[in-house]
């Protein structure tokens, strides 16, 4: 499909344009007043019109002149800041005013004109619940700021741009969800919950190819809300919280293996303390008891005497 692109009208400035048309129009009623109202003097001395010195040329010439200016009075229009105003002569755009301030434009086309907005918006999704990589269910909304790079992309290429974002950051809002797990232990493996920038960032990248074609740019794209369905929500604060009790078992095992390490291979360097096998045995056990046990170790201290 052939894209409609911006491309500037024309424009001239409108304190220009008023004083042309004022002084027209005084000029015209001065003509008129000169070749169309004939006053004459009657015999019995009141004064009054003589229709019979009327030109019907003069009358037409002043019905077209004024006609004329009328319609140009049209032609004025005024743009706020961040706001622009797309021309359309009988059907045909022809352009684009995007400067602030007094103009005037081509009056046919200004009574078919748009405006448009080119400030920055804020789109909040609603909650949309779908099922995560995993398949879990979850709730999910986003925030998306956007706003209107080409005017006429904007109003002639779709039939309602606002909804098409609407629309359009919903669905990519449901194919995020589906291409990510809500959670992972694995720090190399991207999550919503986990990788909120990197996610972040690959919604903003979805939504400005959906949204190229409307003339519409993605300033930026943000979850708002991410959550487990209420059905599954406890079960699955359950499984976080085992998940991460495995998480820190393993990560504590793991760091009392090493330290039994360093422990033995410092006792052996020098020959400090020549310990046999079962000696060893009985050191490792004692070690991992004591680093990977929830509370204090108390040691027990044998006198004899």
């Amino acid at each position: 499909m052939d894209r409609t692109h911006e491309r500037p009208a024309f424009r001239i400035n409108g304190f220009l344009m008023l004083f042309i048309i004022l002084p027209a129009i005084a000029i015209l009623a001065i003509w008129a007043a000169a070749n169309i109202v004939d006053t004459k003097t009657f015999t019995d001395g009141s004064v009054g019109f003589d229709s019979s010195e009327v030109s019907g040329g003069a009358i037409a010439i002043v019905i077209v002149a004024g006609l004329f200016l009328l319609i140009a009075l049209g032609g004025f229009t005024v743009l706020q800041p961040n706001e622009a105003q797309v021309l359309v002569f009988f059907g045909r755009y022809v352009g684009t005013v995007r400067l602030p301030g007094f103009h005037w434009v081509n009056p046919f086309a200004k009574a078919q004109s748009k405006r448009v907005s080119l400030r920055m918006t804020n789109f909040d999704s609603a909650k949309v619940k779908v099922n995560d990589k995993n398949g879990n269910p979850v709730e999910i909304a986003a925030v998306v700021v956007w706003r209107v790079t080409d005017t006429a992309t904007a109003v002639f290429d779709v039939q309602n741009y606002h909804e098409y974002v609407r629309v359009q950051s919903e669905t990519a809002v449901r194919h995020l969800a589906t291409s990510y797990p809500y959670d992972s232990q694995d720090p190399e493996t991207l999550s919503l919950s986990g990788t909120v920038d990197e996610v972040s960032r690959a919604l903003q990248s979805e939504l400005a190819d959906r949204l190229l074609t409307a003339g519409v740019e993605v300033i930026e794209a943000r979850l708002s809300h991410l959550a487990y369905a209420s059905e599954i929500a406890a079960v699955m604060l359950r499984r976080q919280q085992a998940s991460a009790v495995v998480a820190a078992r393993q990560q504590m095992v793991a760091g009392a293996v090493g330290m039994v390490e360093l422990a033995l291979d410092e006792l052996d360097r020098g020959n400090k303390v020549h310990l046999d096998a079962d000696q060893k045995a009985r050191l490792v056990s004692n070690l991992l008891v004591v680093l990977t046990s929830e509370q204090s170790a108390t040691p027990i201290v044998n006198a004899e005497g």
